[in-house]
């Protein structure tokens, strides 16, 4: 079963260094379910990211403000983690409270905006941007 963002966060204040974070943050990529082949394409693909992310988006098919479900892939270890770690965030909310969610806080609390490379944080921008698009063309 995938980790709530809670418990992503709760972990994250036990671990005292940020090369068992890291360690951790693999972790939780690989438990990610497996991601279909016909959806690694372009139309997936988000850009903006140095690694190679696919995010797929699914609703619960109600006509106003529906449940938004991703999946997503990448090719890199630790951006699969952070991808883990932005649908623990994301999946399964309503489109509205997806585009009111303050992901860059969540970031700043785990200590990611300072310890990620500028490019592995533009990635998880831009993750984040996608996601917020998605939601946005649902209400």
């Amino acid at each position: 079963m995938p980790q709530t963002i809670d418990d992503i966060c709760e972990t994250f204040a036990l671990l005292d260094d940020w090369e068992d974070r890291y360690r951790y943050v693999i972790e939780l990529g690989r438990e990610l379910p497996p991601y279909p082949e016909e959806a690694r394409d372009a139309a997936h693909k988000v850009s903006g990211c140095v690694s190679q992310v696919w995010l797929q988006t699914q609703t619960d098919g109600a006509q106003e403000n529906p449940r938004l479900i991703f999946n997503g892939d990448s090719d890199a270890h630790i951006v699969k983690g952070l991808v883990a770690i932005v649908l623990a965030l994301y999946s399964g909310k309503r489109a509205a409270d997806i585009v009111a969610l303050d992901a860059e806080a969540l970031f700043s609390k785990l200590g990611l905006d300072e310890n990620l490379t500028p490019q592995r944080s533009n990635g998880l921008r831009s993750m984040v941007a996608r996601i917020r698009h998605e939601a946005e063309t649902f209400l």
